[in-house]
């Protein structure tokens, strides 16, 4: 007799090699591996229910939300507007106040997506007209989106802590450190390829005066992370309350500071994050399902004993995880990849002894990159989107963005202190 755990991953593979949507096959794979085991399958609804009964996961509809006010609130625009005073007359000064404005954004939004929509909305038709290629600007933006999801509040790192069974404060002061390393990796390639190709900078370094003015209008921009993030490490709320503070503080700074929210437009915004959380809360429990058969039939010992059985080389092991999880996260969902393969994970991460916190980063800066990648990268999709381009134009010309931010994985992956300096104040 076929086991189910047999039944389970094989079924899924080939549901997915037919073109099925991952949720759905993660649901039917898993209703199959009941019916092998002989088990009920009102377990399945049990287990969507059960998937999604965490108070931290509330936190994703907030988030989403929040960035949704915050870009039509006016807020990304200002951000731009200091990254550029802080950067712009630098040789390749468009290129680093995209990044430097996605790191500002990222720190509004916690996710990859919507910091590309945001900055490359803005940054993409202004690089243009400053003499950059089209296909160049919507690749750094693509590229620079998913800083969302490693600087803090990040949508992703608040799932793998729910999965994992992490804390969701430690993880978002571990992402800190990646965040600046690979946002200053992104700026280093941006400026070797401007002075190679001629991209030249403003010229025009701006005065102490003129940073300050563009410092001051942003001001409510600039305070929105020291509430959410000062609110979290402070103790005053947890990251789910901080995600509620959050929407209250763009709505308000939106509508009534800014004035650049009509409420007339809320209803729109509240169906675009409505459709974006219903997709992101129908995966995980989905995957919930999918997880818990993993569990039980215990797929995840079998690879841990599978990893093993190749090498025990903590590098070696780690090396492969790396490679795994950035194909994986080139053609998978990167929270469904999260839900299914936690216990897998963590296991492996446990038999090498390496810091649950510093893994679970690594675990969300390889589904980061994932998001900016061919074939099925959301962040591409979006850039493209935002851009005009094609696919095929925006993916060809990203690949120096991806592959140095891989470079800063590495660094990531095997320099701790990158990861557990900040995460040890807490």
């Amino acid at each position: 007799m076929i086991a189910a755990g047999t039944v389970l991953i094989g079924s899924f593979f080939l549901l997915l090699f037919l073109g099925m949507p991952i949720a759905y096959a993660m649901g039917v794979s898993s209703l199959f591996a009941l019916w092998t085991a002989d088990l009920n399958p009102l377990l399945i609804p049990q287990r969507l229910i059960s998937g999604t009964q965490s108070f931290s996961l509330l936190a994703v509809p907030f988030f989403v939300l929040a960035g949704e006010l915050m870009h039509t609130g006016g807020l990304s625009r200002r951000l731009v507007n200091v990254a550029h005073q802080l950067v712009g007359f630098v040789t390749g000064g468009m290129a680093m106040v995209t990044v430097l404005a996605s790191m500002f954004f990222a720190a509004l939004s916690g996710s990859a997506p919507a910091t590309t929509a945001a900055i490359g909305s803005v940054m993409i038709p202004e690089m243009e007209r400053r003499g950059y290629p089209r296909a160049f600007a919507a690749a750094l933006a693509t590229a620079s989106g998913p800083l969302g999801q490693m600087i803090p509040p990040s949508i992703p790192m608040v799932i793998w802590g729910v999965m994992a069974n992490v804390s969701i404060t430690r993880l978002f002061l571990a992402g800190i450190g990646p965040g600046l390393v690979m946002g200053a990796a992104l700026m280093a390639v941006s400026y070797v390829i401007a002075r190679r190709r001629g991209y030249t900078g403003s010229g025009e370094r701006p005065s102490l005066r003129q940073v300050a003015r563009a410092v001051w209008e942003a001001k409510w921009a600039l305070m929105a992370p020291l509430i959410i993030l000062g609110g979290i490490y402070g103790g005053v709320f947890t990251p789910t309350e901080a995600a509620a503070v959050a929407v209250v503080y763009g709505l308000i700074v939106g509508a009534f500071v800014h004035r650049e929210l009509r409420l007339s437009e809320l209803p729109r915004i509240f169906i675009r994050a409505m459709a974006t959380t219903t997709m992101v809360v129908f995966v995980i429990s989905t995957a919930s399902v999918f997880g818990w058969l993993v569990a039980a039939e215990e797929v995840a010992q079998q690879v841990v004993s599978s990893v093993f059985a190749v090498t025990t080389n903590p590098v070696v092991i780690l090396l492969l995880m790396n490679a795994v999880l950035l194909v994986l996260g080139m053609i998978m969902d990167n929270i469904a990849a999260m839900v299914i393969l936690s216990s897998v994970l963590t296991s492996v991460a446990a038999s090498i002894g390496i810091d649950p916190v510093q893994f679970g980063t690594i675990v969300v800066i390889n589904f980061a990159i994932g998001m900016a990648t061919p074939p099925v990268g959301y962040s591409l999709f979006v850039g493209a989107s935002v851009s005009g381009l094609s696919i095929e134009q925006v993916a060809g010309a990203i690949w120096p963005f991806l592959l140095v931010m891989v470079a800063g994985l590495l660094v990531i992956t095997f320099v701790p202190p990158v990861t557990l300096f900040f995460a040890g104040l807490v």
